[in-house]
């Protein structure tokens, strides 16, 4: 079962749409008791840091998704803001992120860049995955997904990157560190590309 964390930020629906064209079970977390039985989750986010990790930490859920992550070893997809979240910090806000994924969350420094670029990075895009990951199965080396961020995950560990995209540099736009994995983009909005990546991720 997939589950979809609610905790009031993120575009739920648009991932319950997904499955169910795919025929695959998806249900809604607003609790933890929506949480049992769940064998993938999905941390969506759109917003500001702060705001994302106040929401997420009032929801009374984070404690047994931290258990269901490192104890049971069940998978999680940070989506957009909730990737952002799996880091340490962000240079948007003050609170402390989850951790989960060493790194700090950067804004885009659009004034160095020698091509004009302009905030938010919003369109699509293409992510440039070198290594072999179950995540982007079945799709060729370059896949285009729908970006909507003016911040973006700056990796500890570079081995933790297994996506990057263009905008100005070279950005780490997927990630993964055992069962935790990332996108900085939107699959439930990126037509059939997406739909492989949450296909892939359902079958992990």
């Amino acid at each position: 079962m997939i589950t979809i964390i609610d905790y009031g930020l993120g575009n739920v629906q648009a991932f319950v749409n997904v499955y169910n064209r795919l025929d695959i079970p998806v249900n809604v977390a607003n609790t933890s008791d929506d949480l049992v039985g769940t064998s993938k989750i999905i941390l969506p986010g759109v917003g500001s840091f702060d705001r994302a990790m106040q929401q997420f930490n009032a929801s009374g859920m984070r404690k047994l998704i931290e258990q269901l992550i490192f104890e049971d070893g069940i998978p999680i997809l940070g989506v957009c803001v909730g990737m952002q979240m799996l880091a340490n910090s962000s240079e948007e806000g003050k609170l402390p992120g989850l951790g989960w994924v060493d790194g700090k969350v950067k804004k885009f420094d659009v004034a160095s860049m020698l091509q004009t670029q302009y905030l938010p990075h919003m369109g699509w895009n293409n992510v440039i995955s070198e290594k072999e990951d179950e995540l982007f199965r079945f799709m060729k080396k370059e896949k285009r997904f729908y970006f909507l961020h003016s911040y973006y995950f700056d990796c500890l560990q570079e081995s933790n990157a297994i996506g990057v995209t263009d905008y100005g540099f070279q950005f780490t736009s997927a990630i993964k560190k055992n069962n935790i994995f990332g996108v900085q983009f939107h699959p439930e909005k990126s037509h059939h590309f997406g739909e492989q990546l949450l296909k892939n991720y359902s079958e992990i």
